[in-house]
């Protein structure tokens, strides 16, 4: 199941204002156009785009491929694109921003601005701070299915959160969340008394000139030069619909093309200035790229970080050594669409690239890499082919475990009563309601608008899903009886997104289960 991804362990008038270099300008490093296109081959990618900011200096931006694949609209510097958790790091300024003017503060706990805040871990409850929610260290257990697909509303996501359970002891590990992001941006909603959404329009967006730039996909409709996004599918690359991620939307609902981040990034190199004027602190942008939690270098985040010293979390940023400086990075990924930025402050140096497929995160961040080592003069790894071996070697192990899983398919069950008694209101504290339907025979289910399809018999009372919407991973059906023979819950296992039990609502209850 996808989410609106971690950072990888595992950019008219504004353009005018900048000079910004056009489709035709002549690439900055000999070989990039070459090897851009080579990776999108690699990776299959429909479209890309890339901008390169360099001493406060857009010195490129242009387009690769298409839209759309089937489709001849080309992909330019003005194509809009997802950016994804690339949006988190706006998140993190504009709480700076307030507490460069004294609103509040990061190290205050959260019940300060949301006092119903709650997590299951009563110490979490009572202790976390808003620096805990940027930093992915409060110790919540990271679950999608609360938020991705549903309806559910920020504010209702977040008094959702006193039902999931911790995975980790507070503040003692790692371990990336949309959810806290989410949180944080709700916590700078009631600081403001407006929305995140306002905020972001009015304190960044327009200040910095990205007229392209918005927090909803509700805001692309009449709007022409829009990707498609896509997915890798056992059919092949195919067009997927947008997805509408307004409910987390703090954590990566952020659309944006390359133009407009140019000048984010901009913002950044500069330490908080855009075009003389102070948007941000230098305390702010300083406090956002400074190590805030550490994160392991081994295993996974080895490939991605072969000779790094330390990994660690800032505030909407991950930073490492890397040739002897500060790299500051993240990427970000929803429904089939991917994103990376890359920045170097010493050399005054940032890189965007937006793509219109998803399936992982480790193609833009290839690109990204190749671009920082262009300028700084290594020119030795070929960043593509060594993370597309990686994502191959993963995805090989994937399979396996789908392989050794249907080993274990028991033949010639069938499950303990009629298809119709498995049909009914599904509903969880947490996860919110589901609905099972008997359809001539088939039972279907649906959980959302992004959740939908059919299931199918596995064995015994066990059924596997096959979804409507391609991006969603495979998911068990888990139907448990109660000591009547009759149908007591239904446990949820979505590959990647986490787990969930909902329990089978009567025909007369109302509101939602452990309410």
């Amino acid at each position: 199941m996808p989410r609106i991804s971690q950072f990888a362990p595992t950019i008219a008038l504004a353009v005018a204002s900048v000079g910004i270099a056009t489709r035709t300008s002549r690439e900055p490093y000999a070989g990039l156009e070459a090897y851009v296109r080579s990776t999108m081959k690699e990776w299959k990618i429909p479209g890309a785009a890339i901008a390169i900011v360099r001493n406060d200096s857009v010195i490129y931006a242009r387009g690769f491929g298409v839209r759309e694949l089937g489709r001849s609209d080309p992909v330019d510097e003005k194509t809009i694109f997802a950016i994804g958790s690339n949006s988190k790091a706006f998140t993190a300024a504009g709480l700076e921003m307030l507490v460069d003017e004294g609103k509040m503060s990061l190290d205050a706990p959260v019940t300060t601005y949301i006092p119903d805040f709650r997590l299951s871990d009563p110490l979490a409850s009572r202790e976390a701070t808003v620096r805990d929610l940027l930093t992915h260290r409060t110790g919540l257990a990271r679950n999608e299915l609360i938020w991705y697909g549903s309806t559910a509303s920020r504010d209702d996501l977040v008094r959702r959160l006193r039902y999931l359970p911790s995975e980790f002891g507070f503040r003692t590990k790692f371990r990336y969340n949309n959810l806290t992001y989410m949180t944080a941006g709700q916590v700078l909603a009631h600081a403001t008394g407006g929305t995140w959404d306002e905020f972001m329009k009015t304190r960044i967006f327009s200040p910095l000139g990205m007229t392209s730039t918005s927090t909803s996909i509700r805001e692309l409709t009449g709007k022409s030069n829009v990707v498609t996004p896509h997915f890798d599918t056992p059919q092949g690359i195919r067009p997927i619909q947008w997805y509408n991620g307004d409910n987390v939307g703090p954590a990566g609902s952020i659309n944006s093309n390359v133009v407009d981040m140019a000048q984010w990034l901009r913002l950044q190199l500069a330490g908080g200035t855009y075009s003389g004027k102070r948007i941000l602190s230098q305390r702010g942008v300083d406090e956002m790229r400074s190590a805030q939690i550490a994160i392991p270098v081994g295993g996974g985040t080895k490939v991605l970080f072969p000779t790094a010293h330390f990994l660690a979390f800032g505030l909407g940023f991950a930073t490492s050594d890397y040739a002897g400086k500060l790299l500051v990075e993240h990427t970000g990924e929803i429904d089939g669409m991917a994103s990376a930025v890359a920045m170097v402050p010493e050399a005054r140096f940032g890189v965007v690239v937006l793509t219109n497929l998803g399936s992982g995160i480790l193609a833009p961040t290839a690109l990204a890499r190749r671009i920082v080592d262009l300028q700084l003069g290594n020119t030795s790894i070929d960043w593509s082919h060594k993370l597309r071996a990686s994502y191959d070697s993963v995805t090989g192990l994937e399979r396996a475990a789908s392989a050794a899983f249907a080993a274990q398919r028991v033949p010639n069950t069938k499950p303990s009563l009629p298809l119709a008694a498995y049909a009914g209101t599904y509903a969880d504290s947490a996860f919110g309601e589901m609905i099972i339907r008997d359809d001539n025979g088939t039972l279907s289910f649906d959980f959302g608008p992004m959740r939908r399809g059919t299931l199918e018999h596995w064995h015994f009372d066990t059924f596997r899903s096959h979804a409507t919407n391609p991006a969603l991973g495979d998911a068990t059906f888990q139907f448990r009886l109660d000591p009547t023979g009759g149908v007591a819950d239904v446990q949820l296992d979505v590959s990647g997104a986490g787990q969930a039990t909902l329990k089978r609502v009567t025909p007369a209850s109302t509101g939602i289960a452990g309410q």
